[in-house]
């Protein structure tokens, strides 16, 4: 069990965390947060353990008016920083927060992803970068390479992403098999 929160045309720094904290009986392994201003800059912090953790990690320059957030209970990979979310694709052109199993992600990985540099033990991870592979592999907007992405994905999940491309928005996709 995970927290994701994302926020579009505020101050998205302060939201998040507030939401964050709010969620944060969801999972206390890790959290973390993508912001991006809109004008080029970009922040991504990561911490091990609570919330309060990552607040003192950010500085005051990170701000953004879009973001995303996530709180993390550990279900596939060991509570550690580069298993925080968000992950990225190799291009860090996209960012992803997700809550939920991805049931045929090791699948996923050897079928689609070899070659591809990972940096977590995440099923989140193969996500992402499955979307990014196959935005430069087809040429897809972000919103195409999700859904194409997202055709191939097993699982009870939802994920919020953000392409840097059209950072001004936030996708979102809820899958609930019960």
């Amino acid at each position: 069990m995970c927290g994701i929160v994302g926020v579009v045309g505020k101050p998205a720094r302060d939201i998040i965390l507030n939401g964050l904290t709010n969620l944060e009986y969801r999972g206390y392994d890790s959290a973390g947060m993508y912001l991006n201003d809109l004008n080029g800059n970009e922040y991504l912090t990561k911490a091990v353990g609570r919330i309060s953790n990552l607040k003192e990690k950010l500085t005051p320059d990170e701000q953004g008016l879009v973001g995303i957030g996530h709180t993390r209970w550990a279900t596939h990979g060991k509570p550690t920083v580069d298993n925080a979310h968000p992950h990225f694709d190799e291009t860090k052109r996209f960012y992803l927060v997700h809550n939920g199993v991805i049931e045929n992600y090791v699948e996923l990985k050897e079928k689609y992803l070899q070659g591809v540099k990972f940096h977590s033990n995440t099923d989140t991870e193969v996500v992402v970068q499955l979307i990014g592979k196959i935005a430069r592999e087809k040429n897809l907007d972000g919103f195409s390479a999700f859904k194409e992405a997202l055709k191939l994905v097993k699982g009870s999940y939802a994920f919020l992403l953000v392409d840097n491309t059209e950072p001004d928005h936030v996708l979102l996709q809820r899958i609930s098999h019960q």
